[in-house]
């Protein structure tokens, strides 16, 4: 498994003897001056996210050859939503904007130790670890360097998606190259970013181990080619991610978020099949459930299409409760193979709701009903004849989040929209089922009502 501590020790050892060629050294100075010819821009980035502004520089090049107008995480245009790993992103407004997303991706916000080791663990996990399994120093390090290439080193180069060819010589600068140009030209870069406290982890070190958990999820459930179950989210692992988020009707972004976490591992436990279904449905029989069990002046009266023994007792809101799960789970089917190792949505709204239902007090009888005084007197009052809008309009918001492109720089209402969906990922899995339940609590509110002939006389119409 490739780690940072182990590849620690032969980072430093490689940037301590590592030396320009002499044929490249002016190249490498001529694109040192680019990069710090932007470096106020990437020191925008630097105080946004805490990334040493010289590693932006490197990034950039890379990805882009210092195109301010690309997006830094893949090189794409920044007027247009990304359509290679990571995609779905943006558009953004600036180049600044794109590098902040671009960092935070790859868990770089926040990290503290830019030691020149890490510095160089990062910059190669950027562009992937597979020159290591053919025993050449990456080029996306060390190209125009006495370490890659002979006669001092060994060649070779990935010409394309999984094919090396170890006669090629990579004839792009790399990384380290420039950087150590750069030291020479300003010397403001010192490399003193190391970490003040011993043992401390870094962000991308606390998301390895769920990154390797989905490598495995993702090999067993056959990822072609199979992935390298390393912890780091590169290229391979991300098209993988993207594979099966095509193939299941999520969000195509390549991306680990939290929906996707939760599909890989349904996949992994139902043998591959992703349930799913369309949860609008239960707010529409829950409102239809609310009219149909209205009663009428003369008693409670039911469609000759019910059977009678559907209908819940209106003096136990338990029973109530019960019965009217039972009902909703008889008439509305959902779309899709359902297995008992994975729960139809309605089974899982259950669970939820089910949690609800103990709070409820079957022996005592508070003033605001067994429904409504379930959570005291003051929350109570505060929700009473509010519980149906609320979990109706929770679950309307919730679905138009989850379907809005995640752009936190479009303007007006989509850009508030963008902004919430990109700091809540897989919102729709959390708050849906609590809008739902919370719609479920306020029909059950009100057919206790009906029940005690306690339900406010309906309004006069003209």
């Amino acid at each position: 498994m490739i780690s940072f501590e182990s590849l620690k020790s032969e980072y430093e050892r490689n940037w301590a003897g590592l030396e320009i060629r002499p044929g490249r050294l002016a190249e490498a100075n001529a694109v040192a001056r680019k990069a710090l010819n932007g470096k106020a821009t990437y020191q925008q980035i630097e105080r946004l996210t805490g990334v040493p502004w010289y590693f932006a520089a490197l990034c950039h090049y890379r990805e882009s050859n210092f195109d301010f107008d690309t997006y830094l995480g893949n090189g794409e245009s920044l007027h247009r939503v990304t359509t290679i790993v990571p995609k779905g992103r943006g558009p953004f407004a600036t180049f600044v904007d794109g590098a902040v997303d671009a960092f935070r991706i790859e868990n770089f916000n926040g990290a503290h130790d830019w030691g020149i080791a890490r510095m160089l663990f990062r910059l190669e996990a950027f562009n992937g670890f597979g020159y290591h399994a053919k025993g050449v120093n990456s080029p996306y390090l060390y190209g125009g360097s006495s370490l890659y290439g002979p006669p001092e080193a060994r060649a070779g180069k990935f010409v394309r998606d999984h094919v090396f060819d170890s006669n090629h010589v990579d004839s792009q600068l790399g990384t380290a190259v420039i950087l150590q140009a750069m030291m020479s030209q300003d010397s403001s870069i010192t490399l003193d970013g190391g970490p003040q406290f011993a043992g401390r982890t870094e962000p991308e070190d606390d998301a390895a181990s769920t990154v390797i958990l989905m490598q495995q999820a993702l090999n067993k459930l056959g990822a072609n080619p199979p992935l390298v179950e390393d912890g780091i989210s590169g290229a391979k692992t991300r098209a993988a991610v993207s594979q099966f988020q095509q193939q299941n009707g999520l969000r195509d972004t390549g991306l680990l978020d939290a929906a996707t976490v939760a599909a890989i591992t349904r996949a992994t436990q139902s043998g591959g099949l992703v349930q799913t279904g369309d949860l609008s449905q239960i707010l529409k029989r829950l409102e239809d459930l609310a009219q149909l069990l209205r009663p009428s002046a003369g008693g409670v009266t039911l469609p000759a299409t019910v059977p009678s023994n559907t209908l819940p007792a209106t003096n136990d809101p338990i029973s109530l409760f019960e019965r009217l799960f039972s009902l909703i789970n008889r008439t509305a089917p959902m779309p899709g193979p359902v297995t008992p190792t994975s729960p139809a949505p309605v089974d899982q709204l259950k669970q939820v709701v089910d949690l609800l239902s103990t709070l409820l007090n079957k022996d005592g009888q508070p003033m605001l009903g067994q429904v409504n005084g379930a959570l005291g007197e003051t929350i109570g009052k505060l929700l009473n004849g509010k519980k149906t809008a609320l979990g109706i309009g929770g679950s309307v918001l919730t679905a138009l989040l989850s379907s809005v492109t995640a752009s936190p720089n479009a303007g007006g209402l989509a850009g508030l929209l963008g902004t919430i969906v990109s700091a809540v990922p897989g919102l729709g899995q959390f708050a849906m089922p609590i809008s739902l339940a919370l719609t479920v609590w306020g029909v059950l509110g009100k057919m206790e009502k009906w029940a005690q002939g306690t339900a406010p006389p309906p309004k006069p119409t003209t």
